[in-house]
């Protein structure tokens, strides 16, 4: 009589990949646990996928409003819609610490643009945020202490322990250049646009250049932790670091 293992062949003769099955007896690995569950926790905190969305929503409103009603009128659109996103997410019972540093940072661009007199004095807080992060994120790989790995150290509480593996400490620095990557592009596109006084296309390169970026980075730097976590550890490094025990003990 056909085995279970034959019935299974003929009735599917291509191979196919087993995927793992968990079960309630099965251990549960603490380290892949609390990452997922810092993972989680970050999404929350930068609003979740909505919270991405909610984000562009007073650019797309201040650029078509302005050209139509003026500059009055499209700042204080821009804060209609961040205030009525924060409403919204009190109403939904989601995290509202996004939505509230979003409406203190469109009140902060109107503030600006106020100033300025100029619709494109609404981008000028963002363009020299870029600027800034491009340089602290670049400063920190010349020091060689990449911000990513600072960042996710802290995270994750080991520390500053990963610095004495130089291949652990080359991931976090690949990560860290693409965010310099991203924060230089920002800048340069956007001020480029600036000094040309092109805001219609400044408010299409803020919001392109935005959240895409940004998802491109997040994939890189999740790529180097995960890579960094699963690289077995360095022995010359560990031996070296027992030598400096003894010898300090000595």
């Amino acid at each position: 009589m056909p085995s279970s293992d034959e019935y299974r062949t003929a009735a599917d003769p291509e191979p196919t990949v087993a995927l793992p099955v968990a079960r309630p007896d099965d251990p549960v690995d603490p380290e892949v646990d609390a990452e997922l569950e810092r993972s989680q926790t970050l999404l929350e905190q930068m609003g979740g996928l909505s919270g991405l969305i909610y984000s562009t929503l007073p650019v797309l409103v201040f650029v078509p409003v302005n050209t139509v009603a003026g500059l009055t009128a499209a700042i204080w659109a821009a804060l209609g819609v961040a205030a009525g996103v924060l409403v919204w997410r009190l109403y939904r019972h989601d995290p509202v610490q996004p939505a509230i540093s979003g409406f203190f940072g469109v009140g902060l661009c109107a503030f600006i643009a106020y100033r300025v007199g100029e619709a494109k004095g609404f981008f000028l807080f963002g363009i020299y945020t870029s600027l800034v992060y491009a340089g602290v994120f670049a400063v920190s790989i010349l020091l060689r202490w990449p911000l990513v790995g600072v960042i996710w150290g802290a995270l994750n509480g080991h520390g500053t322990a990963w610095r004495t593996d130089p291949r652990i400490r080359k991931l976090y620095s690949l990560a860290t250049a693409v965010w310099v990557v991203v924060f230089g592009a920002r800048y340069l596109v956007q001020s480029q646009l600036y000094d040309t006084d092109h805001t219609t296309w400044l408010a299409v390169a803020r919001i392109a250049m935005g959240w895409p970026l940004t998802a491109v980075a997040l994939v890189v730097t999740v790529w180097a932790v995960r890579r960094a976590g699963h690289l077995p550890a360095d022995k010359s490094v560990a031996d070296k670091a027992a030598a400096g025990t003894e010898s300090t003990r000595a």
